[in-house]
């Protein structure tokens, strides 16, 4: 009789068969397919991190001045709009023309300022105080030193001194050329302006000349020439050093005082001025 298959058996047949097929599919689902590798690369690549750019900087980083460069921006631009007395833009010593004359005007040495103060000082005196004059002044002053040198060098071999070192003075033609043309720009300029306030196109200039040689009339009738040369000396060593020492507070009177000034000047040109009949804009060529 044939032997009759055991349940036990199939029961155990059935796990082997499953056990195999798993295997299979382990093996296809590592290794097998192409289509399965690069779908797994695919999906691996997509999850594993890429390397990034660096981060851009901050918007307020890039090319942002430091502190000290916007102070110092900040600081000239309300340099610029401080108001300054007519208009300066430059510093009082550079106004004045620097050099040495801007030196002893801003008394950078008091010895020299006051030497030169001094002796102008002493000339005012002479000449205002005790009545002497320049020509006399002038001429006495070479008789006493020509004498002196004189009599000192025909003397030298008697007292057995050596003779007076007089320096050889020299104009140089540079010098002179120089002053000349400086001197004939300035009038020619000055001539320019008298000639365009004369034919009446700046009303405002025309004033402020009436108004000048007025003052200096009525300065005029006060005290001489040598005088008024001496106060403006004087003027010269005092005004721009207490100037340069309170800057600040004398533009601040000078802002409204020149604020008020513009407004009763324009109050002026409204009711007179606007009034007034004009000259032509321009000449006339024939």
């Amino acid at each position: 009789m044939a032997e009759q298959p055991q349940p036990h058996e199939e029961g155990g047949a059935s796990p082997k068969h499953e056990s195999l097929m798993e295997k299979l599919a382990d093996k296809l689902h590592v290794g097998g397919g192409k289509g399965d590798s690069s779908s797994s690369s695919d999906s691996d690549n997509d999850q594993r991190p890429r390397p990034s750019a660096p981060p851009a900087p901050p918007a307020d980083e890039v090319k942002q001045p430091s502190f000290s460069d916007s102070a110092a921006t900040a600081a000239a631009e309300a340099k610029v709009k401080v108001f300054r007395l007519f208009g300066r833009e430059q510093p009082i010593h550079k106004a004045l023309g620097g050099g040495k004359p801007a030196d002893v005007f801003l008394w950078r040495n008091r010895n020299i300022s006051a030497g030169v103060l001094g002796g102008a000082t002493a000339i005012w005196i002479l000449f205002e105080l005790l009545g002497y004059h320049l020509l006399t002044f002038v001429c006495h002053g070479l008789i006493f030193s020509l004498g002196v040198l004189f009599l000192w060098s025909n003397a030298s071999s008697f007292i057995h001194k050596a003779p007076p070192k007089i320096p050889e003075v020299i104009i140089p033609e540079d010098l002179v050329v120089n002053i000349a043309l400086s001197t004939r720009y300035e009038i020619n300029r000055a001539f320019a302006n008298l000639r365009q306030i004369a034919l009446g196109r700046d009303i405002k200039k025309f004033l402020v000349v009436i108004v000048g040689f007025w003052l200096l009339s009525v300065l005029g009738s006060c005290c001489n020439f040598l005088s008024l040369v001496y106060i403006v000396f004087v003027v010269l060593h005092t005004v721009p050093v207490l100037y340069e020492k309170y800057e600040d507070q004398i533009d601040s009177y000078g802002e409204k005082g020149w604020i008020e000034i513009k407004k009763q000047y324009a109050v002026f040109d409204e009711k007179v001025l606007s009034k007034v009949p004009r000259g032509p804009a321009k000449d006339k060529k024939h």
